[in-house]
C-alpha cells in the first residue's frame, strides 16, 4: 500500500498496526490484574465481559495522527508553558466571592459528559486551604527532567555527550570534589535531600505527619 510522499508509513497501515499492539497489551494487563474497574463499569473485571467490550474496537477503525513533535525550542517553550504557569484554578471559574464563600465551578469526570460541569460552594477558609495543597513545599520542584536529563544519570550523560561531540567542560561547572559532602542525596534520584529534622535514637520526633486530607480535583483546562 502507497502512500503520500513525505510520510514514513501508510496511514491505514499504521492505524491497523496501532490498533492490534494495543488491544494485545490491553488484554495482556486485564490477565494479569492490572486493570481495576469501578461504578458501572465493574462488569468489565470479569473476563467475558472484557472481551465481549473490546470486540467491536477490533473492526473499527482507529485514527491515527502522526507529525513533527515541535517546530523547534519556542514551540516546546509555550507548550510547556500553558502548564507548568497555571494556578490551581483560573478566574474564569470563579462564580461568586465574598467574605463567608467561594462559589467555583468544577468538572466532575466520574460523571456522564454533559454532567461534568459542577458547581461547588466552599468557606473561604476552606478554599483557601484547598488552593494551597497545589503549593510546593520548599525544596521540592514542579517539574522535574527525564530521560537525558533525570537526575539520577544527568551527569554520566552529560559528560558522555561531551566525550562524543568532543566539546570541552565549561569552566564554572563544579566538579564531583566540589560537591558538600555533608548533604545527603535520595539513594533513588541522587536529589540532594532536606533534613525535617534529627532525634536520638528512641526519642519520639516533634516533626508529625500532616494528615490526610480529602481534596477535589480542580481542571485548569
Amino acid at each position: 500500500m502507497s502512500c503520500r510522499p513525505g510520510f514514513f508509513l501508510p496511514v491505514r497501515v499504521l492505524s491497523r498496526l496501532f490498533r492490534r499492539l494495543f488491544l494485545e497489551k490491553l488484554i495482556a494487563a486485564h490477565q494479569a490484574g492490572r486493570l481495576s474497574f469501578f461504578g458501572e463499569n465493574i462488569h468489565l473485571a470479569d473476563a467475558r465481559s472484557f472481551a465481549a467490550y473490546l470486540a467491536p474496537l477490533r473492526k473499527a477503525e482507529w485514527v491515527v495522527y502522526s507529525k513533527r513533535p515541535f517546530g523547534g525550542p519556542e514551540a516546546v517553550l509555550a507548550y510547556l508553558s500553558r502548564y507548568t504557569h497555571r494556578v490551581a484554578i483560573a478566574n474564569s471559574r470563579l462564580i461568586s466571592v465574598d467574605d463567608a464563600a467561594v462559589t467555583f465551578k468544577w468538572k466532575d469526570y466520574r460523571a456522564k459528559q454533559r454532567e461534568r460541569q459542577k458547581t461547588m460552594t466552599l468557606a473561604v477558609d476552606e478554599f483557601i486551604r484547598r488552593f494551597l495543597i497545589h503549593v510546593l513545599p520548599r525544596g521540592f520542584h514542579r517539574i522535574r527532567h527525564c530521560g537525558l536529563f533525570a537526575k539520577s544519570s544527568c551527569a554520566d550523560n552529560i559528560a558522555r555527550a561531551r566525550e562524543l561531540l568532543a566539546v570541552a567542560k565549561p569552566e564554572d561547572q563544579p566538579t564531583a570534589a566540589a560537591v558538600d559532602p555533608s548533604k545527603p542525596s535520595c539513594p533513588c534520584c541522587g536529589g540532594r535531600m532536606i533534613i525535617i529534622e534529627v532525634f536520638a535514637r528512641s526519642a519520639t520526633p516533634r516533626h508529625r505527619p500532616t494528615a490526610p486530607t480529602i481534596v477535589i480535583r480542580l481542571d485548569t483546562s
